[in-house]
């Protein structure tokens, strides 16, 4: 399945200090392939934790990577990340940006993680790195009903139900073999 992150912002009204109602806005990222996807994604996950909440803003997203790491604070980074790619044709360096999120704890966490996950095999520059106010990623999780319709698989209590009964005669033949095989390693040695 092809990866498409959407962002998507709510609001909700919450009592704070001294009874006065304010308004917050909140903003999550889904794994989902379409807007609608989404929004029903967004509906579902968010309707368990928020009594009255509208969701007013889907956004596509377009990152190539995702990486999720596990840290005490849960801040979002979007990085930029620039590529060099050496042109044969034109002899020149060409540079091809790429959008990239990393939770960590800070800026500098963030960096040196993302330099870390980048390696050393191609030549790249990290341009921009900004905290974001995505409080949340959520990945796209199949249910094991859906993995099982995808492809060719059966549950074992069906397998087993549909495996034929051994004959007598088969069972038979396995003793018969089974004793030869003794009387064999008895005269051998064994």
């Amino acid at each position: 399945m092809n990866t498409s992150w959407f962002q998507v912002k709510i609001k909700f009204q919450q009592v704070a200090e001294g009874d006065k109602v304010i308004n917050v806005t909140e903003a999550y990222l889904f794994d989902a392939v379409s807007y609608t996807d989404a929004e029903t994604r967004g509906y579902q996950y968010l309707a368990n934790g928020r009594q009255d909440f509208q969701l007013f803003s889907i956004t596509k997203m377009k990152l190539v990577e995702v990486f999720t790491q596990e840290v005490e604070e849960e801040l979002w980074f979007k990085c930029r990340v620039q590529y060099i790619i050496f042109d044969e044709k034109t002899k020149t360096e060409k540079k091809t940006a790429v959008v990239m999120l990393m939770n960590a704890k800070d800026i500098k966490h963030a960096y040196e993680s993302l330099k870390e996950r980048l390696g050393s095999v191609e030549d790249y520059i990290i341009s921009d790195i900004n905290v974001t106010k995505i409080l949340e990623v959520i990945p796209y999780e199949q249910t094991p009903e859906q993995i099982l319709s995808q492809g060719n698989f059966k549950p074992v209590n069906e397998v087993v139900a549909a495996e034929p009964e051994p004959s007598n005669a088969a069972l038979a033949e396995v003793e018969e073999s089974l004793s030869e095989q003794a009387e064999d390693d008895s005269n051998s040695g064994f």
